[in-house]
């Protein structure tokens, strides 16, 4: 375990070192929350594929993929149908050129829906943040099962998030992303034909596994496979982390290259995670991996390359390569609520004359008290996949319709945002209650909130618009494609 101890501790030390160098650069707001608007298309890239490949693929798409095979790629795949979108998307948020979507909503509809926006974010980043936590202490029990449990690989992993988000803030973590991206995608794509090999090739990992595994919906119903789609496709179409990215672009054809490239990079990727487990599946078929599947990406670096030095160096590099990109998904969710706070809370209502360092010190502080909270929330997750498809479910129905109509549908009013945020939060979040269950029909009650919750917003967005004013040509003006 030497091997595997000393790659963790180069790549805590590494990121470390970025932080600390890029804490340097950072003298002002927009240093701290955008990068100063300065980042080119190739970082782009990378921290727009790092932000949103993390442990709801790594753990929870790859525990889908080790009990019900290639299907697991409707999870991923509502991903990609939601990027194809925001190609369009893209160069309209550098031209708005503001801080955080909460901008967005006051500027396009009121206030109200910016504080509403705040609370929809903040329940929602955090418990993306939460399961972060879990992988990466799931893995650091692995490589170190006598002396750290996995509920203290969480503290610990927290730890190493909330100090390399606080100290440089997106400087760091988009070029932090650069290297963590480059050496995730290299260590999966070679670690894949390597397993498939020690397996026995395609033909005998595919007698070896029931052929649902290699159908299109598999052993998954189409509702089943439309849960694991929407929320995904819906997070992304309106993802804050993304589009605080764009925001942080040094111009809209740099954000529209960077969208090229991280389609490229989020279809090759999120195929090789599942593929990798559905081998997996084939090798590990019991053990502790068969009791707990998120493990077994981890658990084939750990387990799936002995026999000679140079292929237990790609397994150190692959167990790596996941604690680092687990580092970075957290790093980006965790820093994007605490721009929430101060952008969205304490710079419009609190302090709006605060100077750059106190702004600055209230930031790192934000991001401490979130990060807490965030760890608090994985100490109660049992399952990645079901926790991430909760926080998907709640951005996709408060946020994603109001998003998404801020630029595409004029019609669309203040009043409506508003009633279509709060429906879309208070539906998700109160979906699986036994009150709930107890009012409404048992074939509605056994499904994912995400389709009565995005149904019931929808519906307020839609109804409401018609039944209000039209906005303002100033509400409009920053939206137009002009």
């Amino acid at each position: 375990m030497n091997l595997y101890a000393a790659v963790l501790a180069i790549i805590v030390l590494t990121l470390l070192a970025v932080s600390l160098v890029s804490l340097r650069n950072v003298k002002t707001k927009a240093d701290y929350l955008v990068a100063g608007r300065s980042l080119p298309a190739f970082v782009l890239i990378f921290t727009l594929l790092c932000s949103w490949i993390g442990s709801g693929s790594l753990l929870g798409g790859a525990e889908n993929a080790y009990r019900h095979g290639f299907a697991a790629l409707w999870q991923a795949g509502g991903g990609w149908a939601g990027l194809l979108l925001i190609y369009f998307i893209a160069p309209r948020a550098r031209k708005f050129a503001q801080f955080t979507i909460p901008d967005l909503l006051e500027a396009r509809y009121s206030q109200t829906a910016r504080v509403l926006g705040v609370i929809a974010i903040l329940f929602t980043y955090t418990a993306v943040t939460s399961y972060q936590f879990v992988g990466g202490g799931d893995i650091l029990h692995l490589v170190f099962p006598t002396f750290i449990t996995p509920v203290l690989g969480q503290y610990m992993l927290a730890g190493f998030v909330i100090v390399f988000t606080a100290i440089a803030g997106m400087a760091s973590v988009a070029y932090m992303d650069v290297a963590i991206g480059l050496l995730a995608t290299a260590t999966l794509v070679v670690a894949l034909p390597v397993l498939a090999h020690r397996a026995g090739g395609w033909s005998v990992i595919h007698a070896a596994l029931p052929a649902t595994h290699f159908q299109v919906f598999g052993d998954l119903s189409f509702a089943q496979a439309m849960e694991l789609f929407l929320p995904t496709c819906l997070l992304l179409l309106g993802n804050q982390s993304m589009y605080q990215k764009f925001f942080s672009a040094k111009s809209e054809k740099a954000a529209t290259r960077a969208v090229v490239g991280w389609i490229i990079g989020t279809v090759i990727l999120e195929t090789v995670i599942v593929a990798i487990a559905v081998v997996g599946s084939v090798l590990f078929r019991s053990g502790e991996v068969h009791d707990r599947p998120r493990e077994i990406l981890a658990y084939c670096g750990l387990h799936g390359f002995d026999g000679s030095r140079l292929l237990e160096i790609l397994g150190a590099l692959l167990v790596g390569a996941i604690f680092a990109k687990i580092i970075s998904t957290a790093n980006n969710w965790l820093f994007s609520p605490a721009t929430n706070l101060i952008n969205d809370i304490f710079l419009r209502y609190i302090a709006p004359e605060s100077s750059n360092k106190r702004t600055l010190a209230v930031s790192r502080l934000m991001v401490v008290l979130l990060g807490l909270w965030a760890l608090y929330q994985s100490l109660h997750v049992q399952s990645v996949l079901k926790k991430s498809l909760y926080a998907y479910t709640i951005y996709s129905a408060a946020l994603t319709p109001v998003i998404l109509a801020a630029f595409f549908w004029k019609r669309a009013t203040a009043s409506a945002a508003v009633a279509s945020i709060a429906v879309g939060t208070v539906v998700t979040i109160s979906w699986d209650t036994s009150f709930v269950h107890g009012h409404v029909p048992a074939i509605l009650a056994q499904r994912d909130a995400i389709f009565p919750a995005l149904f019931a917003s929808l519906v307020a967005l839609v109804a409401v618009s018609l039944l209000t004013p039209p906005p303002g040509s100033a509400q409009l003006q920053p939206f137009s494609e002009s």
